[in-house]
């Protein structure tokens, strides 16, 4: 047996403000590369990382504790090996370990041709989700896997939607150069929040949803607002209201925090105005001293893409 395949395994955007945990979309532009082989010789083993000082040792690494789980649920023995090429720095906040986790088991599950479905692809990833932020969450993994905007329904049962991608909507981010680990990031969040904050939120949820199926981007834009986490980890990100002010001053129709942070995303619609936020935010930052990267993306609706079989 010598089956393998060479896959782009995209960044990802959680929580789009309202929808911690249950929110997410797909980037087009960065993202990591993975090569995924099966062999005779039944194991998991990651025989290179290039791009990251991560761990070879399959069980602390995501990506080989995904594919683990898929193993466990195939029943046959098979073996793996992983190269990972990261294009995505880790504790940036968009979805470095889920680009690993997803991808991994989405091109086992290709090559073992397809015994298992979306659904089961998401839940074995957020195995690795789960060793990387103690928490497994799936609003990363969910859109790298389908493409385009997704909403967790539910965790238990597993139940997560595809959302409608607006043709126009693009999305800026900025990646300040400090690393903001997923653990430390949800240390600082509050377990009860009051009841006004929560139908707040709710109603912000429903209104960004049904924003994206009508390609209202006004209420799009509108629904982009965060009551409950925003507040208490916007405090760990340099210049984020600054940041945020500018992208609406430049026309985003909304601006927040990327997954856990440090990175901070604004929704736009056009290549001109994601372009003009761009370059606001990078003024921004540019008088700060950090270094830091700028992504000018339209939202990816495939998800994970094959380079080469």
């Amino acid at each position: 047996m010598n089956k393998s395949i060479k896959i782009f395994a995209p960044a990802t955007v959680a929580n789009l403000s309202c929808g911690f945990d249950v929110l997410g979309c797909c980037l087009d532009t960065v993202g990591d590369e993975m090569v995924i082989s099966l062999t005779s010789n039944p194991e998991v083993k990651i025989t290179k990382i290039d791009g990251a000082n991560l761990p070879l040792e399959t069980h602390k690494n995501v990506a080989g504790v995904a594919v683990e789980a898929l193993l466990k649920a195939y029943k046959k023995e098979i073996g793996v090996t992983i190269e990972i090429y990261k294009k995505i720095k880790a504790g940036s906040g968009i979805g470095s370990s889920a680009a690993s986790s997803a991808g991994a088991v989405w091109a086992v599950n290709y090559l073992l041709d397809s015994p298992f479905s979306s659904q089961e692809l998401i839940a074995f990833a957020m195995e690795g989700e789960k060793l990387a932020s103690g928490n497994a969450h799936a609003d990363n993994v969910a859109p790298a896997l389908l493409g385009g905007f997704t909403l967790v329904r539910s965790y238990k049962p597993l139940d997560v939607i595809k959302l409608n991608t607006p043709k126009d909507l693009m999305i800026t981010v900025i990646h300040p150069q400090i690393e903001v680990k997923t653990s430390d990031s949800r240390s600082v969040i509050k377990h009860n929040v009051s009841l006004q904050q929560a139908i707040q939120q709710w109603g912000n949820v429903g209104g960004l949803v049904a924003g994206l199926f009508t390609e209202d981007y006004e209420l799009i834009g509108r629904s982009l607002e965060d009551v409950i986490i925003e507040p208490l980890r916007s405090i760990l990100i340099p210049e984020f209201t600054a940041v945020k002010e500018a992208a609406l001053s430049s026309g985003a129709l909304g601006c927040g925090i990327s997954g856990s942070g440090p990175s901070i995303f604004a929704l736009s619609k056009g290549d001109k105005t994601a372009t003009l936020v761009a370059d606001a935010i990078r003024n921004v930052y540019s008088k700060t001293g950090l270094k830091f990267d700028i992504h000018i993306s339209k939202i990816n609706n495939d998800g994970i893409k094959i380079i080469e079989v």
